[in-house]
């Protein structure tokens, strides 16, 4: 894996084990609760909620699921700078001690937007998890190949191809590589996007 601890952004999430230990409360959750739930250790919950140890992408995942929320926006609540506008190449990516062959996620947009960015390295084991989101979605992969399944059809796509999500529908998605690079668009889950009302073809 080419991703290591010094291509993360600490200095973004700081406070992201706060979020966490804030939404397990308000979920009246204990520590020993929500490990059951992530089966991840009731010590690096501690940990992680305590600032002293980092989240991979995939115990986030699980943490986000247990607390019925997403990754993304317990990210989003622990963003330092909600209202910057600007994110510079080398920011904002999601600091692990081992990203595995889950990848690493970089966040191009700051705090709780109406859109969603994600930029993905790596990832050759993301396709284990199957997503469904509330909104249509935009994979379009930047470098290498990547496979997508979705309504029980596999789809391989290669740099510069993209792919279609509609709002609803159950897919994974997994890249060949460690060096592939995939991005991900979306409209935040959560938000209404207004359709405009259909319209039978003018004869």
């Amino acid at each position: 894996m080419s991703v290591g601890n010094q291509s993360g952004d600490p200095g973004r999430w700081p406070g992201l084990g706060r979020v966490v230990h804030d939404r397990r409360r308000a979920a009246r959750l204990t520590l020993a609760a929500l490990a059951a739930k992530t089966e991840l250790s009731q010590s690096f919950l501690s940990q992680l909620e305590n600032g002293r140890t980092n989240s991979s992408l995939r115990s986030l995942q699980r943490i986000a699921d247990a607390l019925d929320t997403t990754a993304t926006e317990l990210l989003a609540t622990a963003d330092t700078a909600p209202e910057s506008v600007l994110v510079r190449a080398g920011e904002g990516r999601l600091h692990q001690d081992d990203p595995g062959q889950d990848g690493s996620v970089r966040s191009l947009v700051h705090g709780r937007r109406d859109l969603r960015a994600l930029e993905f390295t790596g990832g050759t084991e993301r396709g284990a998890r199957e997503f469904t989101h509330q909104n249509d979605e935009l994979i379009y992969v930047i470098s290498g190949t990547i496979t997508v399944a979705a309504d029980g059809t596999e789809v391989t796509l290669s740099t510069g191809d993209s792919y279609y999500c509609a709002a609803g529908v159950r897919h994974r998605w997994w890249a060949h590589a460690d060096d592939t690079t995939t991005l991900l668009l979306a409209v935040a889950d959560g938000l209404t996007v207004r359709r405009a009302p259909h319209r039978p073809p003018r004869t």
